[in-house]
């Protein structure tokens, strides 16, 4: 397999503008009040990786792979959703995130198919139980696409995750996110798709055992002081 040269990632502005055209091509209203509850979602407080940010670093990632989509609309507005709830000591916030595609979507005219593949793909960014594919393989190959980029963005990543779990002792994090990226490394395919294997696979894992590494050399490091108190 030939493997292409890590590029440097590309971000594309969550507009209204955007948000109204994946919503329409997908069947479905697309009020302002809504595009304004989820940018509020991607902007809420305790987030340092899982913010705006994603959101457009995952649509840049989208306008590179449209043509692998079968439902493109789909795939993107499960981009937009995919991580609108996240509180990280709970554990069902994929699912949550769901529920407000479900609701948005139902209440703007989306067919009930069109939902079941927005939450189905949303869903399988957990990561967990059997491989994804179609769509929903291309929306986890784009949510997992950092795993690929250039060290320091990828360095970055995880520092600002750990700042998200600034509540959880250093020990405990230390091992759940080893298992969690020892679980990427175990794949025979990070990813599922041919273009995200050669764009990001070979630094993929590169990234994750250096991130393992750091981690169990650093097993006695303080916890990060939070920036604001938790209302």
């Amino acid at each position: 397999m030939q493997v292409e040269a890590t590029p440097v990632a590309v971000v594309t502005p969550a507009t209204i503008e955007r948000w109204q055209t994946a919503c329409k091509t997908c069947g479905c209203a697309a009020a302002a009040r809504d595009y304004s509850l989820v940018i509020r979602g991607w902007s809420s407080w305790g987030r340092r990786y899982h913010t705006r940010g994603h959101l457009e670093a995952c649509l840049g990632e989208f306008d590179r792979a449209r043509e692998l989509a079968l439902n493109a609309s789909e795939v993107e507005l499960a981009l937009w959703f995919h991580d609108v709830v996240y509180r990280t000591w709970r554990s069902d916030n994929e699912a949550r995130s769901a529920a407000l595609a479900v609701e948005i979507m139902s209440h703007g005219g989306a067919s009930s198919a069109a939902v079941h593949r927005v939450v189905t793909s949303i869903l399988a960014t957990r990561h967990q139980g059997r491989e994804p594919n179609g769509d929903a393989a291309l929306v986890v190959d784009i949510d997992l696409s950092i795993l690929g980029q250039p060290e320091e963005t990828f360095l970055e990543f995880e520092q600002n995750v750990r700042r998200e779990y600034w509540w959880m002792p250093r020990r405990r994090y230390v091992a759940g996110r080893c298992a969690k990226l020892e679980s990427f490394l175990k794949r025979s395919s990070i990813y599922r798709y041919p273009e995200f294997q050669r764009r990001y696979e070979a630094a993929a894992r590169v990234n994750l055992a250096l991130a393992i590494t750091r981690l169990n050399g650093k097993a006695a490091e303080p916890n990060p002081t939070p920036r604001k108190t938790i209302k």
